[in-house]
């Protein structure tokens, strides 16, 4: 956080006509294009949150998610999903081969797809947690949030990975 940063929960965060994010801090000049990012996305989703500027600088610093009134909130939680897209795996019903690169055929929380994983190690287990992320050939990374609740086929399917 630097000198410029408002740690504050006293700003509005709103889509413009042209549907570009617009904040005002604590009734300043709106601040057309900004971004909201996650500072850490895995570790701590709800925490340290920033809003920043078309020209880079943070503008706002939220320290926990749930210290923000509700309609903060909801256009945060809107803004933060348009920025990032992780589909959830749900089931993996195929793999192509147990070699890379092979074909998964999966089922998301968005629906049926195919992902190509290129090499292993783009398998990335987090420390300490059942949690996995798949990045797929065309860099899409993809969410198991626990490996141990899928279907026993699919951990089988995993497990060759692993």
């Amino acid at each position: 956080m630097n000198a410029s940063t408002t740690p504050m929960t006293d700003f509005d965060l709103q889509r413009d006509a042209q549907g570009r994010w617009v904040c005002r801090v604590a009734g300043g000049p709106a601040q057309v294009g900004v971004q909201v990012v996650r500072s850490f996305p895995l570790s701590a989703p709800d925490e340290a949150i920033s809003i920043v500027g078309p020209n880079g600088h943070e503008l706002v610093f939220v320290a926990r998610l749930q210290a923000l009134a509700e309609a903060q909130r909801t256009a945060l939680d809107r803004a933060l999903s348009e920025r990032e897209f992780s589909p959830v795996i749900l089931r993996i019903r195929e793999v192509s081969t147990f070699a890379t690169p092979s074909t998964w055929q999966v089922d998301t929380d968005r629906g049926a797809t195919e992902l190509v994983l290129k090499v292993e190690e783009d398998i990335r287990r987090l420390p300490g947690q059942p949690r996995l992320l798949i990045t797929s050939a065309h860099g899409v990374v993809f969410d198991i949030p626990d490996r141990n609740r899928l279907d026993r086929a699919s951990r089988r399917f995993l497990e060759r990975f692993l």
